[in-house]
């Protein structure tokens, strides 16, 4: 059953996929979805057993759990891709095939959308599916500014939204994508490829009804924070004078219960005042929320997100009385100094500090 707005009578279709170590991440997005869409369907593959044992005792109204045997049973080619390239290579392989999966199995839907599970909406993405009115695919740009060009060679387009009718034209694109995929899908660069994603620079040559969505509030990212002009008002974020829409929190991670890093540094930018309070910080307080829920619901989860590890002194050191004390307070001071150049985050009482 779908999450139902009385406000509208239009149904969208959203797809994604994560494992338990995701899943505070995944119930974030639905949970942004379930503020700012109208009627929604989100179908999830889940990558383990953990993921699909949680996700269907939750019951969650318009999510819709995809055990991953069922996605495989009767795909030969994606199980024999599985065998031959690591896990997220294979996961990256299965994008193309999950949208065609639900398709098949929803034969009456207009069309699905791919979302990454870090997505998180703060606004309604009507706005998007405007802009591919008569069009079959819409992709989004990387929208790298002038000093971040050279990462264009991971592709000009994310693979984080991604929509696709139910006609021919989309279908084509999803076979033509899959077809890749199952080919070569490697987490590095080789002779103009890359994973799932540098594929999709050809499908405004390939196909002939490919939307380019535009909206500077979809996809915002810290690979294109450089060009974005943020303020907030009335309740509103805007990014470059419109609303944002979604925030692509790739690479965000977790290292110990009160401090988290993001790749801004990796794209040399500071993030703004108006990013940390009202775009990082409703972000991590979902997460914080959705720790504590999944560590109730399973013992298993009581971790969170997977944390990173601390580059803390070796057996060698531990030895010396003299010098395991000086390497704990550098290491300590790096902390310290990566906090102060908004590398990485405190988040206490609710909000980042």
């Amino acid at each position: 059953m779908a999450f139902h707005n009385p406000l509208t009578d239009v149904t969208r279709h959203f797809c994604s996929y994560f494992d338990h170590r995701y899943l505070s991440r995944g119930l974030a997005l639905y949970e942004s979805l379930r503020r700012h869409c109208p009627d929604f369907n989100l179908w999830v593959l889940c990558l383990d057993g953990t993921a699909f044992e949680i996700l269907e005792k939750m019951a969650l109204e318009g999510m819709h759990p995809i055990r991953l045997e069922d996605f495989l049973r009767d795909d030969e080619a994606l199980r024999a891709a599985r065998s031959n390239r690591s896990v997220v290579e294979f996961y990256f392989t299965c994008t193309p095939s999950l949208p065609l999966y639900v398709m098949a199995r929803q034969p009456d839907m207009d069309m699905v959308t791919y979302l990454d599970a870090d997505l998180f909406f703060f606004s309604s993405p009507e706005s998007l599916f405007e802009e591919m009115a008569g069009k079959s695919i819409a992709v989004t740009p990387h929208r790298f500014p002038a000093e971040l060009r050279e990462h264009e060679r991971f592709g000009l387009y994310n693979v984080g939204w991604l929509s696709f009718r139910n006609d021919g034209i989309g279908r084509e694109c999803l076979h033509w994508w899959r077809n890749r995929c199952l080919e070569w899908c490697r987490d590095r660069e080789e002779d103009g490829k890359f994973a799932d994603q540098k594929y999709l620079d050809q499908w405004p040559v390939l196909f002939k009804s490919v939307a380019v969505i535009g909206h500077p509030g979809a996809n915002l990212a810290a690979w294109n924070l450089a060009g974005a002009r943020l303020k907030h008002g009335k309740g509103t974020t805007t990014v470059n004078g419109q609303e944002l829409v979604f925030y692509h929190f790739h690479d965000l991670r977790k290292i110990n219960s009160v401090l988290y890093e993001i790749a801004f540094q990796s794209y040399k930018v500071k993030p703004c005042g108006v990013l940390i309070r009202h775009v990082l910080s409703p972000y991590l307080r979902c997460l914080r929320r959705n720790h504590k829920r999944l560590a109730k619901t399973d013992s298993r989860l009581r971790q969170g997100m997977v944390p990173m590890r601390y580059e803390m002194p070796g057996p060698a050191a531990r030895h010396s009385r003299w010098r395991w004390p000086a390497r704990w307070l550098k290491s300590y001071f790096n902390i310290l100094k990566s906090i102060m150049n908004r590398e990485r985050f405190v988040y206490l009482a609710g909000r980042v500090l």
